[in-house]
């Protein structure tokens, strides 16, 4: 079998689980894959050192991208095991149940075995109250979601059989840091599932890779679930960061054409410099988390987005204004000049701003 544990800055993490899955799984031939995320704390090279000298230990050593479930994916698809497993590499997981996970596998009918905290005997540990209630909303959106009744939709512990995950390959997102639920959500038939309980544990080394946006990055899921097939997820999101820019863009425009008599076209060209500056931090945050700008990285970026969107917002004033001095209202003449610039915006910031590296 094959573990698969997606990495970032977990130097510090990678020998106390080789010897804690080497105390759990005595009898069994297994492999650790590590797929790191280009840590700069070493993780990668810290693997690698281990893999001299242990043929079980292999690392992917991605660059230039980010994402947990994107890992996961990666790591299962570079194993040759008919059986894979995937764990944090934080010690949150309880390995001690990975031996009962593949007994389960292997003997009865089932696709995946998870690893719960909701089924009698399982636990949160030391949670707050905050993160208790989050999970549990995840949780219940998610039971919503997937045709397969999963007590713990939001584990990041399961095992599963390679010819499951198979099927559900061709559907999966990828988006955010959930993968069995896209992976239950992308099945062709609901899945055959087992739970297997356990207590979450407190991490021992490093920070936390959940921060406040998580829920964000799971309704990015939900809605490539729901409309991916449609239209790009990353795309939706923008959309939703343009409507509240246009929230934004409306305050601006209503307090100096109404507020302070300021001229349509002065106040119009105020409120879209105001609404670019928005939509890009916003984006920056949670469009292209995964590729969030940093430091001068940011400072370059908001320029280009910038000089990307001028062409966007010179239509957007000039669309708006001739419209306005024809007589059309006022709000449709803005609602119409912000139109025009949204695909430009996305498709040009896309390619210049927030370009992955090759």
């Amino acid at each position: 079998m094959s573990i698969v544990i997606p990495t970032y800055n977990e130097k510090q993490n990678i020998r106390v689980m080789l010897a804690a899955v080497e105390q759990a799984l005595p009898a069994t031939r297994w492999e650790l894959v590590f797929v790191d995320d280009n840590s700069p704390d070493g993780t990668a090279d810290e693997v690698r050192r281990l893999a001299q000298s242990d043929p079980r230990v292999r690392v992917v050593h991605r660059y230039g991208r980010r994402g947990l479930s994107s890992a996961c994916v990666e790591g299962v698809m570079a194993t040759a095991s008919p059986y894979i497993a995937i764990m944090d590499a934080d010690m949150q997981h309880d390995e001690a149940i990975l031996g009962q996970m593949l007994h389960r596998l292997k003997t009865e009918d089932v696709d995946i075995v998870v690893g719960s905290r909701y089924v009698e005997g399982g636990g949160f540990g030391e949670w707050s109250k905050t993160r208790l209630w989050m999970s549990k909303l995840a949780t219940a959106m998610a039971t919503r979601l997937t045709r397969t009744p999963i007590g713990d939709p939001m584990s990041g512990f399961m095992m599963f059989d390679r010819a499951a995950f198979m099927r559900s390959l061709p559907q999966l997102s990828s988006v955010g840091f959930k993968i069995l639920l896209d992976i239950a959500a992308s099945a062709p038939v609901p899945l055959k599932v087992a739970e297997v309980p356990y207590v979450f544990r407190n991490r021992q080394f490093g920070e936390s890779k959940l921060d406040s946006l998580v829920l964000w990055e799971y309704f990015q899921l939900l809605l490539d679930k729901m409309f991916g097939r449609y239209i790009p997820v990353r795309f939706l999101s923008f959309v939703l960061v343009g409507g509240f820019g246009v929230f934004v863009h409306f305050a601006v425009l209503t307090a100096m054409f109404k507020g302070f008599d300021t001229s349509f076209s002065e106040a119009q060209t105020v409120a879209t410099i105001i609404a670019i500056s928005n939509n890009f931090f916003l984006n920056n945050l949670l469009t292209y988390r995964d590729q969030r700008l940093r430091g001068r990285s940011m400072v370059m970026g908001w320029v280009t987005f910038n000089l990307v969107c001028a062409t966007g917002a010179a239509a957007n004033v000039g669309v708006a204004d001739w419209l306005f001095t024809h007589k059309s209202y006022w709000v449709l003449s803005a609602l119409a000049g912000i139109s025009v610039s949204v695909v430009w915006n996305y498709v040009m910031s896309s390619f210049f701003t927030w370009r992955r590296k090759s």
